[in-house]
Parts: structure tokens; sequence; C-alpha cells
């Protein structure tokens, strides 16, 4: 099965690559990296669907659930933990599963992969239901824990999508949508941490960043619902006010303390000079969108 991977082929470029200098193994790595890009383009309407079926599973108040094994997996959960801080979602709106369990994200588990059980329990451990939509990620596109997962989700009448660096993917088959990016052979022949890896990172930022920003998680081009949970947070909070409400550092650390660190409510309290519960109101019945309470 193997040899019919394109991600498993070796690449004629690198068929010397243990006796290049260290600068050609940075360029040819370099130029086989420029590809990524090109080869997402070509899925860009798939994705498009993947993202308004995330949409609408946010607004049904579902979840979105990302599962893999290896770098897949480990992908997957850095997307699902990096949404809080920045969106301001709640912790349950977007979770990561990785094949052997967390302990799985610094060492392999031996097997996990191969067991589309495993799938099907981490799925059922958190009662799937309709309203979520399960996102399988596998490089190869036929990992088992990955298959057992779609199954199980699809049984539980969710939405299912796969993404893949193999095209007629055999995760695909149990998916709804299969984003499939073609990323060809790697520079190290079978090591999918590199342009596979890459082209996984790039849409899954797409998936998220796109969702969050077609429910109101976003003003302009400012992240309005970031956490302020340290003291960079903090400043960048007041700065998104200062740039959002087009006003000065005192009067945004002003709202900013005023709007209890919500950093929505405070733009909106010096954009429409009202209060911090006026705000408030007109964010719920905005549904979150600045621009719609403007």
């Amino acid at each position: 099965m193997l040899d019919k991977l394109t991600t498993e082929k070796r690449n004629d470029h690198t068929m010397n690559l243990d006796t290049m200098t260290v600068k050609e193994i940075l360029t040819v790595m370099n130029e086989e990296d420029q590809t990524v890009p090109v080869a997402i383009s070509k899925e860009l309407s798939t994705i498009e669907q993947a993202v308004r079926t995330v949409i609408d599973t946010f607004q049904k108040k579902g979840r979105l659930i990302y599962l893999g094994a290896g770098t897949s997996g480990r992908l997957g959960v850095l997307d699902a933990v990096e949404c809080m801080p920045t969106f301001g979602s709640p912790e349950e709106m977007v979770n990561g599963f990785l094949a052997g369990g967390m302990k799985a994200f610094t060492k392999a588990v031996e097997g996990a992969e191969d067991s589309e059980a495993l799938g099907e329990e981490d799925l059922a451990k958190i009662a799937v239901n309709e309203n979520d939509t399960i996102i399988g990620i596998a490089a190869s596109g036929r990992t088992p824990y990955v298959i057992g997962a779609l199954k199980f989700a699809k049984m539980q009448n969710a939405k299912t999508i796969s993404i893949s660096c193999n095209k007629n993917s055999e995760i695909g088959k149990y998916a709804d949508l299969a984003i499939e990016v073609e990323t060809g052979a790697e520079i190290l022949t079978g090591s999918t941490r590199l342009k596979a890896g890459t082209a996984q990172k790039l849409v899954l930022n797409m998936i998220s960043t796109a969702s969050m920003i077609g429910i109101g998680k976003v003003y302009k081009n400012l992240m309005v619902d970031v956490q302020p949970t340290n003291k960079k947070l903090v400043e960048r909070a007041k700065r998104i006010i200062m740039q959002a409400a087009e006003t000065d550092y005192e009067t945004a650390a002003e709202a900013y303390e005023k709007a209890h660190g919500n950093a929505k409510a405070a733009i909106l309290m010096v954009l429409l000079q009202c209060t911090y519960e006026e705000a408030q109101t007109k964010l719920e019945s905005s549904n979150g969108f600045i621009r719609k309470a403007l």
C-alpha cells in the first residue's frame, strides 16, 4: 500500500541528500516548502465548504473536534488549544484528540494509531452528536484510528471532514468532505512532518481562523475576543481597543478597566460613548458581531 502513496515516494531532487552541503540542504528544503501553498490553493473550494460546515456547527453550539495520530494528531491538538486564548472560545468548543492520549504528544504510543476502536472510544467518551463536526487528519490518508473515529462520528450523525496529503484517500471515503492536499515526495523519504505537516498546519489555521471570523470573533483584522491572561495579552487587548476605536492609549486603558477586561465591550463603549451594560446588551443582540452592534 505504501508504494502507492505520493507522500512515500522518493524525491528526485534529493537522491544525494546525505552528500549535500548545509546550504544545499536548506535551499532544497526551502524550494520544496514553497510548493505547499500552491498545492493548498487547489483545495480552496473544499476548504471553504469545511469552514461553512464549522461555522454552522458553532452557531448550533456544537463542537469542532480534531483527531489524528503522530504529527497529524499533534497539529490538531495544537490548533485546538490555541483557539481559546486567541478567540476567547470556551474550552470545550474546539478539541483535539491524539491516538494514544496526551502522553503520545511527546512519546509515541506503540500500536495506538492502528486501532479503529481507539478512535471510536475517544469520541464516545465525549458523547459526540449531530451538532458536532469531526475532522480526521492523516498525511497518508489511511490511519485506522482516524477511520474508526470517522465511522463512529457518522453513526452519531455528526458532520465529518478529512484532511490528508494523498488523493483518493481511505479516510476520505468515510468523510462528508475530503480535503486532499497532494504535497508529493518529501526531501527525506516518508518524513511527513515536513511538507505534509506544513500543509496540515496551514489548512487547520485556515479552518479555525475563518470559522471564528464567521461567528464574530474578529473586528476588522483584530482578535477582539483575545483573553488577557498575562501582562503581554493585557497590553495587546488595550492596543486592540486603541486600533479598533481609533483612540489614544489612555482612553483605551480606561475603557478596558471599565469593561472588566472585555475588549469587545470596551471598543463599543468608546465608539458609542455608552456604558459597559449597554455595550453588553448590544453585543448580545448582535450575536457578538461588533459591526452589527454599531
